[in-house]
């Protein structure tokens, strides 16, 4: 009897050949990091300027998320985000390709779970400058409420469930990540993953706050539970910025909604995939 692949070391072995092949590219490398890091810097900008313009201003009103509150909200989103571009966006986006060139044969002869292996088999380092923005970003706005708010407390629960809600949220983008990739079986060349991430990260970069009100309650109930969007970064991000005893009496439901939805979401985009690749045809048939 053979023994099954290590998932881990596997994932290791992925790890350090997407690192190296980044390495010998190193200009390249620099210029991507660069670029990620002046886009933060430009996002961070904007949202200074317009803080700058009422220092009393919140996004959304009575909402809570004051100019720090939001910068943590903000660099939560880059968190995520440099997760998911990291590890998963490359091999999406070549998921297409593969399926085009026949060479997703290749993958489904391999004795490794395919959709571990379409998922994982390459990273962008370089996206991974965004996440070294947020920590900056994350350690500048907790100092400042630290200072600013006597009500401001990080508990060592908080300390616990925010990188844990970090991931949380990342398993959600890539449940959706997924399912967009997998129609491209259907579909033989899907060119609209790109857009369609980016609207829906266009909705999980604010507060669900402000569209829980007139006509932007249909966005919420849509982007909170049926496509928990809204759930990935609001519920880490209120867990640190927003810290107050007693919380509101739907933000633990919300909190355990956001695992729940996690979980499904993984589920779903596991039966989407599996029934995506029972409609493949393979380049020699």
């Amino acid at each position: 009897m053979t023994e099954g692949p290590s998932y881990l070391r596997v994932l290791l072995t992925f790890a350090r050949n997407s690192l190296v092949r980044d390495m010998t590219f190193r200009t390249n490398f620099i210029l991507q990091s660069v670029t990620s890091l002046a886009w933060a810097l430009m996002n961070v900008g904007f949202y200074l300027i317009v803080f700058d313009l009422d220092k009393n201003m919140h996004i959304g009103q009575h909402t809570g998320w004051g100019k720090w509150e939001f910068f943590v909200f903000l660099a939560t989103t880059w968190f995520i985000n440099s997760l998911v571009q990291t590890f998963f966006m490359p091999n999406a986006e070549e998921f297409s390709e593969l399926i085009r060139t026949g060479n997703l044969d290749f993958a489904l002869l391999k004795p490794i779970d395919t959709q571990f292996l379409i998922s994982f088999q390459k990273m962008d380092w370089s996206s991974l400058a965004n996440f070294v923005a947020a920590v900056v970003l994350l350690a500048i706005s907790l100092t400042h409420l630290l200072n600013d708010r006597p009500d401001f407390v990080i508990s060592p629960v908080t300390v616990f469930l925010y990188p844990l809600y970090i991931l949380v949220g990342s398993a959600i983008m890539y449940s959706v990540m997924i399912c967009l990739a997998s129609t491209s079986i259907w579909l033989g060349r899907n060119q609209t993953l790109y857009n369609f991430w980016f609207y829906i990260t266009n909705f999980s970069r604010y507060p669900m706050e402000i569209y829980a009100r007139g006509w932007g309650m249909p966005l919420w109930g849509l982007f909170t539970f049926v496509i928990p969007v809204l759930l990935v970064v609001n519920v880490p991000a209120r867990l640190l910025a927003q810290p107050l005893d007693p919380r509101a009496w739907w933000e633990w439901p919300l909190a355990g909604m956001a695992i729940l939805s996690a979980i499904l979401s993984l589920l779903l985009s596991r039966g989407v995939f599996l029934l995506a690749l029972r409609s493949y045809r393979s380049a020699s048939s």
